[in-house]
């Protein structure tokens, strides 16, 4: 459902806190062998796609970088990350989430074994000006938060002039669409300029919500914080890949973008 009264800041964080905290186990047994989430050493799955970064390497080189994930989840990109060199830290809201990962980690013989895990909010990190060489959120924070412009504003904050920062969300366009994996998820139904988010309440209490912006307002959002806009990769659906994952089907990716993943620095 939508809301005339979308929630604030603070609404968001406690719903998607309390949220994620609850379905930590439930998603990683549905999803954590996909995203290599129960590997000691991680992976680094950009989107339900399946781009990898060993492939894409969208973050650059990052062997003695400081590197830092919003949104992390349990943190395998963090720690598939570390295992190239780069000094990772990971950042969530949700303890139920890290809580996953820290159990991952501790089967870890090498650097993933030390990655920071941080509970924090993506609107407030508690990190210095100029912390980080790269930023970046796989799937993480930017969609469940109600200012994804002040996200992007501590992103700049925290890196270094001449930092990346890349992050993959669900394509803006996929907002036209009801959540349906098949043929009833082909019609546009939903407009897409309307930036009311989903919510959903218990009792008349927030229990979930995605906030939607548009695929200009994510440029928007970028530019204003001062990053330079350097690509938006809309994957396509690879032949190899025949599992679904909620709305995302290899029906629905043979005909238009499930994911978009922005790319940008700071000059």
């Amino acid at each position: 459902m939508t809301s005339t009264n979308p929630p604030g800041h603070g609404e968001s964080v406690r719903a998607s806190r309390t949220w994620w905290d609850s379905e930590a186990t439930e998603y990683h047994a549905t999803h954590g062998d996909f995203l290599g989430a129960h590997s000691p050493d991680g992976e680094f799955v950009w989107c339900p796609e399946g781009l990898h970064e060993g492939d894409w390497r969208l973050l650059g080189e990052v062997e003695g970088r400081d590197v830092l994930e919003i949104g992390s989840g349990s943190a395998p990109c963090a720690r598939w990350i570390a295992g190239r060199g780069a000094r990772a830290v990971a950042v969530d809201l949700s303890a139920g989430m890290l809580r996953v990962g820290a159990e991952a980690a501790s089967g870890s013989t090498g650097p993933a074994a030390s990655v920071p895990l941080i509970q924090a909010d993506a609107g407030r990190l508690p990190f210095a000006d100029d912390s980080f060489d790269v930023a970046f959120s796989a799937f993480g924070a930017i969609p469940f938060v109600a200012d994804s412009a002040g996200v992007m504003a501590e992103a700049a904050r925290v890196l270094r002039p001449g930092g990346r920062f890349v992050f993959s969300v669900n394509h803006p366009m996929r907002w036209i669409f009801r959540d349906d994996p098949g043929v009833d998820g082909l019609v546009a139904v939903f407009p897409y300029f309307d930036r009311s988010p989903y919510t959903e309440y218990d009792d008349g209490e927030l229990t979930y919500v995605e906030h939607h912006r548009t695929v200009g307002d994510r440029i928007r959002e970028l530019v204003a914080a001062g990053f330079v806009v350097r690509d938006l990769i809309e994957p396509e659906w690879p032949e190899w890949l025949d599992r679904e994952w909620g709305q995302w089907s290899p029906l629905r990716g043979s005909i238009f973008p499930g994911t978009a993943i922005f790319v940008a620095t700071l000059p």
